[in-house]
């Protein structure tokens, strides 16, 4: 008898700095593809309010101005690429595909991951991802 293991959702976020150049857009994609099954993509533009809802836990401590990750997605010029991706323990994958969220780490002791790749800065660092299925559970309402 086999066992079989449930797919597990996340969502990955494309940022506006890699949605910029279109071959490392296609090149995420591929990446995606080749790892994951694409439940759902939308290309979208957020308003200052989107971005202060989708980071609520970090803009807590901090005002909206002051929060980099608010005032990249909000004020950042061009859209930004979501997908909800599908696999066997996806949200694990998804973030070891992203690699570590300071860039400079990344390049060094993750050369291979999107951020290691791709990555500008610390904010500029390509990609996002759910920490844990809540984190997903409370994106999607």
């Amino acid at each position: 008898m086999r066992c079989v293991k449930a797919l597990q959702l996340t969502l990955a976020v494309v940022k506006p700095d890699a949605v910029a150049h279109p071959l490392i857009l296609e090149a995420l994609h591929q990446k995606i593809l080749q790892n994951f099954i694409i439940v759902r993509k939308k290309d979208l533009m957020w308003k200052t309010e989107d971005s202060e809802k989708f980071y609520a836990e970090h803009a807590a401590s901090q005002s909206s101005l002051c929060n980099p990750a608010v005032y990249l997605y909000s004020h950042n010029s061009g859209p930004m690429r979501a997908y909800i991706l599908a696999r066997e323990d996806a949200i694990t994958h998804w973030r070891g595909m992203m690699g570590p969220t300071k860039v400079f780490r990344a390049r060094f002791t993750s050369p291979d991951t999107l951020r290691g790749q791709y990555g500008l800065t610390d904010t500029r660092n390509t990609t996002h991802g759910s920490g844990n299925a809540e984190h997903f559970s409370q994106l999607n309402e």
